[in-house]
């Protein structure tokens, strides 16, 4: 197995081919991009994954290519696949198309190809180097590789406040602390999501359907995700009629998915978001409320955040994003803040958690 060395420059190449990957969402699989070089090193063939059941982006790019191919160069974001899925092993289309010569940003943490690609290409005589812009790969398409390294999805929390920390008056009135610049962009969040988790509170106040409502937007509506409790969970609610599932802590006649994860009287959080994982949910959108939302985080199961801050001054207590109780400065947790910027009137504020260390 080479590690990327630099010998030859297609680093250019490289991240032209993840910059096309961005246009396109394929979870559960990855988003990838593949440009093929003939023997003089001419582009002759683009191809990006656009979404699960279609060509791979090898294949769509070896096909673009025909037989310019043979003899050249596939540059990809992300490690051939040599298992039969929906479509058949990339690697087969690469050796096929004759390709010499692979470079390949980062290695897929899916257990079905970890370095099975590579060696496939290997043992058949192409040269495969590795790691070229990895860390930018990675940065493409973060929840994809957190869901196959953890079994997870990827949680992103999401919330409107004050400047001073309050997601609604204490009469629970909440529409709208923040413009329609920063709402917009809430709803960005949701089309890049899976999935839409909420807690039972805030469907029973709100009755939100948890769709993406953009003008002119035309994709995918990301799955609603509701964690009851014990309260009565009617029927009559928008989210049944988009056949959310539901997560409870003990069986529910409803008319959608109702999925049992207990845990006292509570939901099982992680098995909850385990459950999702499995079933191919990749990157997941919180947007409350408060009670949900402090769950995730005293379990740890947040991993990144974005906050909305309105250019409003609650000057008072109404309802804080969370629902714990802030003891000792020493309860506070580490974030890394990875972005601010002023949307419309308002700032938006993303940052991840650092990792909790073992004891």
């Amino acid at each position: 197995m080479t590690i990327w060395s630099g010998v030859h420059d297609y680093t250019e190449h490289m991240r032209s081919a993840i910059e096309a990957a961005l246009d396109a969402n394929p979870h559960p699989n990855p988003r990838v991009g593949s440009i093929v070089l003939d023997p003089s090193g001419s582009v002759v063939g683009r191809g990006i994954h656009r979404e699960a059941g279609e060509p791979h982006s090898e294949q769509a790019a070896i096909a673009e290519a025909g037989d310019a191919a043979r003899g050249g160069t596939l540059i990809v974001t992300l490690e051939p696949c040599n298992h039969h899925g929906r479509t058949p092993p990339c690697t087969e289309a690469i050796l096929d198309a004759g390709i010499e010569t692979v470079v390949i940003g980062a290695m897929d943490p899916d257990t079905r190809v970890a370095g099975g690609g590579v060696e496939r290409l290997r043992e058949a005589g192409v040269e495969v180097t590795l790691g070229l812009l990895s860390d930018e790969v990675e940065v493409m398409d973060p929840a994809y590789f957190h869901h196959r390294r953890t079994g997870r999805p990827r949680v992103t929390l999401k919330a409107a406040m004050t400047l001073d920390g309050q997601v609604a008056a204490r009469d629970g009135t909440s529409q709208w602390i923040t413009s329609i610049e920063a709402r917009e962009d809430g709803h960005r969040l949701r089309a890049e999501a899976d999935a839409v988790m909420v807690g039972a509170g805030t469907v029973l106040a709100d009755d939100p359907e948890l769709t993406v409502r953009l003008p002119g937007y035309h994709g995918r509506q990301p799955i609603p995700v509701v964690i009851a409790g014990k309260r009565p969970f009617p029927n009559e609610l928008r989210v049944i009629e988009r056949n959310a599932v539901v997560f409870a802590p003990s069986e529910r006649q409803l008319d959608t998915e109702v999925v049992v994860v207990e845990s006292g009287a509570r939901v099982d959080l992680d098995a909850a978001l385990r459950t999702l994982g499995d079933r191919g949910i990749v990157d997941l959108l919180v947007e409350g409320g408060p009670i949900l939302a402090d769950g995730l985080l005293e379990a740890r199961l947040i991993d990144r955040c974005v906050f909305y801050l309105g250019a409003k001054l609650a000057a008072g207590v109404g309802t804080p994003p969370f629902n714990g109780i802030f003891r000792t400065l020493e309860d506070a947790i580490e974030i890394q803040i990875q972005d601010v910027r002023p949307i419309g009137p308002d700032v938006r504020v993303e940052a991840t958690l650092v990792a909790k260390e073992a004891a």
